[in-house]
């Protein structure tokens, strides 16, 4: 079986949806599983209403409406019979929708945000499904909650591995069509669970380790990976081939093409990683294998924006050890803190960080009691793999520099633009 993945950009309207269908015909369909992400930016619609309803907002439902006319649109534009089936099926997921606005009593956000985020692939996977059985490619809609089983950490939950694998083996089609939903889950109460933002490559690679995939199909509309994202950095490059080792250390500093959690289980059994254009389907994109590690051999550009540097020091000057750095580690696991970056001194210690869940500040009023905390705000972090004096000049250019590391293979570089 082979697993494809298509995002958001792919079925963000109807000529997109149209496209997809054109590229499994060509690309052919047969023994196929599809996960498939929120229409365009769906997502970020549903954000908005979750944040009107814990705003207790009168745009509560302004904001829903628009997400409503947004996939109703893709409906008339994608089907000539009004009385079609598929509008029954989304008017039922919406409605469940409002149901649970009205009837949620929990006051935790990140088990409301997955409730409510969940429906953009529902009814994404569910559009798709309908348009292409309407057009003839039957295929098999199932629900990803079903299958993938999780904790209840909500916003990042963790796999059940066992479970999930029973599940699977049991209740996937094979040498059929399969549709499914990316980025979602379910706890042992059967609330929905989230993978984490852009989780859907890595519910492909959930599927393909658990079904033992002949490939994983990465579908974006770039030609595949590219040495540096092109809307930064001028002349990026494509690149051919990229080991695993390669490609985890990219997603680790923060490449997004490829999601960081994607890579290990598809290494575990080396399944191959395709990225390919859905645009030009027939090009061979990037191989992510067995293999050398970079092909073609060269300078590789990673920058995260929206960044904090932190530094700490002891108020006495006493050393930074290791039970200090213990402490601050744990404090920054507890406030789900993203550390991309580490430089100590004797009685200083600087950590680039990302604070995806909006915690800095209650973290900040903690450290305060033990450390001198000083920080930057709205950093970029610079990651060049393979890095040459050249590469390096390309970053530093115009920029201050804030710190800069250096090891073997890698070159970070944190800079105020």
């Amino acid at each position: 079986m082979r697993i494809f993945k298509f995002g958001g950009a792919s079925v963000k309207d109807a000529d997109s949806i149209k496209n997809v269908y054109s590229v499994l015909e060509n690309v052919g369909h047969e023994d196929t599983l599809l996960v498939i992400s929120a229409m365009g930016k769906t997502t970020n619609a549903l954000e908005i209403v979750i944040k009107n309803y814990f705003d207790k907002s009168p745009e509560l439902h302004s904001s829903l409406q628009d997400v409503k006319k947004y996939h109703y649109q893709i409906l008339l534009d994608l089907f000539d019979d009004e009385e079609h089936d598929v509008y029954f099926a989304v008017n039922s997921h919406f409605a469940d929708l409002e149901y649970f606005l009205r009837s949620n009593k929990s006051p935790n956000y990140n088990f409301v945000y997955d409730q409510i985020v969940s429906y953009g692939e529902i009814i994404s996977t569910t559009i798709v499904s309908h348009y292409f059985n309407h057009v003839g490619m039957k295929n098999n809609w199932i629900d990803v909650r079903n299958f993938i089983k999780t904790d209840n950490n909500y916003r990042d939950a963790s796999v059940d591995w066992e479970r999930t694998q029973q599940f699977i083996s049991k209740g996937v089609k094979k040498k059929a069509l399969n549709i499914t939903q990316g980025f979602l889950g379910s706890d042992d109460n059967n609330f929905t669970t989230t993978l984490g933002r852009e989780g859907s490559d890595y519910t492909a690679a959930i599927f393909a380790y658990c079904l033992n995939a002949e490939s994983v199909t990465i579908w974006k509309d770039v030609p595949g990976v590219m040495n540096a994202d092109p809307r930064y950095f001028e002349n990026a490059l494509l690149l051919n081939q990229i080991s695993y080792r390669e490609a985890i250390e990219l997603a680790f500093y923060g490449a997004t093409v490829i999601h960081p959690k994607t890579l290990q289980p598809l290494q575990k059994k080396e399944i191959p990683l395709f990225v390919k254009s859905f645009i030009n389907p027939l090009l061979p994109g990037t191989s992510v294998s067995k293999g050398k590690d970079l092909e073609p051999q060269t300078p590789c550009f990673i920058i995260k924006r929206d960044q904090l540097l932190l530094s700490l020091s002891s108020i006495d000057f006493s050393f930074i050890m290791e039970e200090n750095i213990s402490e601050i580690f744990a404090l920054f696991h507890l406030f789900k803190m993203k550390v991309s970056l580490i430089q100590n001194s004797a009685i200083s210690f600087s950590v680039c960080i990302e604070d995806k869940f909006g915690n800095f500040n209650e973290l900040k009023t903690i450290l305060s009691k033990k450390f001198k905390v000083s920080y930057n705000e709205n950093v970029s972090l610079y990651t060049i793999r393979h890095f040459t004096a050249a590469a390096a000049e390309i970053v530093e250019k115009d920029k201050t520099v804030l710190l800069k590391q250096i090891s073997r293979e890698t070159m970070q570089v944190v800079t105020k633009e």
